[in-house]
């Protein structure tokens, strides 16, 4: 009998959408859907074959002391601020992905990965849509002898599906942060230094800083001397609001739980879906010593939430040897650490996701 992937969280507009995405590539494979309301999960597992829904708490001390079925993987698509999913995952030998975690939870999961005793692969892909921006900059740089600069820029469309994990970065717009700029590590503001950025739809406006992981693993891993990213709202008058409250202090007046109903209703008006769009600009030098430069893009019609169910199969194909891949050996692993470029590509493709690589010299 086949081990199950369960998917914790798995009823929300994300953790349905990776089954979903699961489904279509494995049909075999059993799924189980889990979350705090028994009902829900058993309601959204009705909507497929071999999958089954259960009740399952991420705040329990053992999360998963109660799931009688074999696991194969352990998916996180809901938050585990406690790491005691992860916990649980580790202790029992069962591989662990996780795709919800913000700069400061994936520091503290990545000690604890790395004190406790690992015998299966721990995959901690929270940078940007699970992983998929830093999955194909390192395609970019890969073009490079030499990487001195990152830019990542987002384009977030308020239309766009979203489940209420989506916006946990606005509680985080009155934090500064930790980049890599010039070659040393500073703290910036959020909303802050906006740069110009043109869309691969053609929509073009400014983005700016926000927290986002990729920031500071993709400047260990390349290297680089500077790495950023930023975000802009398809609405000007959003982005705009959004700046000036930051920069004002406005925004750090109203945090906390008292305000968080305000907060996310400004970022968190859900529509059917809109195109999600990403732009990746590295610029460094030739085997040659010559000045390059690769802009990559990312483009999904069907939004964010889809293109964040499509990185989690990714990572959980590598990780258990899906589609003919060699399964990962015990270890903790980042999105730089997805090796099966072809594989990432042929996913995308194969789930209506468009990458374009440019290279050229200024």
């Amino acid at each position: 009998m086949k081990k199950s992937i369960l998917i914790v969280g798995g009823y929300g507009v994300v953790g349905l959408q990776i089954a979903q995405v699961i489904r279509k590539h494995q049909n075999n494979l059993p799924i189980m859907l889990a979350g705090r309301s028994l009902g829900k999960a058993k309601e959204a597992a009705a909507t497929m074959e071999n999958t089954s829904g259960i009740a399952l708490d991420v705040t329990d001390a053992d999360p998963l002391a109660k799931v009688d079925a074999k696991l194969g993987a352990v998916l996180g698509a809901t938050n585990d601020p406690d790491n005691s999913l992860m916990r649980a995952a580790i202790s029992r030998g069962v591989p662990y992905i996780d795709i919800t975690r913000w700069t400061e939870r994936l520091h503290s999961a990545v000690l604890l990965a790395g004190v406790l005793d690992v015998s299966a692969p721990v995959v901690l892909s929270s940078s940007w849509m699970a992983g998929v921006s830093a999955i194909i900059t390192k395609m970019a740089v890969a073009e490079l002898g030499v990487v001195e600069e990152i830019d990542t820029a987002i384009l977030y469309r308020l239309a766009d599906k979203a489940g209420p994990n989506s916006v946990e970065y606005a509680d985080r717009l009155g934090i500064s942060f930790r980049v890599h700029k010039n070659g040393t590590w500073k703290t910036v503001k959020p909303m802050s230094e906006p740069v110009q950025t043109t869309f691969p739809s053609g929509y073009s406006t400014k983005a700016y800083r926000f927290d986002e992981p990729s920031q500071e693993t993709l400047a260990l891993y390349t290297g680089a001397k500077t790495v950023s990213s930023r975000i802009a709202y398809d609405n000007a008058s959003t982005t705009s609001t959004m700046a000036f409250l930051v920069k004002t202090g406005i925004w750090g007046l109203i945090s906390g739980p008292k305000f968080s109903k305000f907060r996310h209703s400004m970022l968190h008006n859900p529509g059917e879906g809109a195109s999600h769009e990403i732009v990746i600009v590295v610029n460094g030098l030739d085997a040659s010593g010559a000045k390059e430069s690769v802009r990559a893009t990312i483009s999904d019609p069907e939004g964010q939430t889809h293109l964040t169910a499509v990185g989690a199969y990714i990572q959980l194909s590598e990780t258990l040897g899906l589609d003919g891949q060699v399964p990962r050996a015990a270890g903790v692993y980042l999105p730089e650490n997805t090796n099966d470029l072809q594989s990432v590509i042929k996913t995308l493709e194969q789930n209506g996701v468009e990458v374009s690589v440019e290279i050229s010299s200024p």
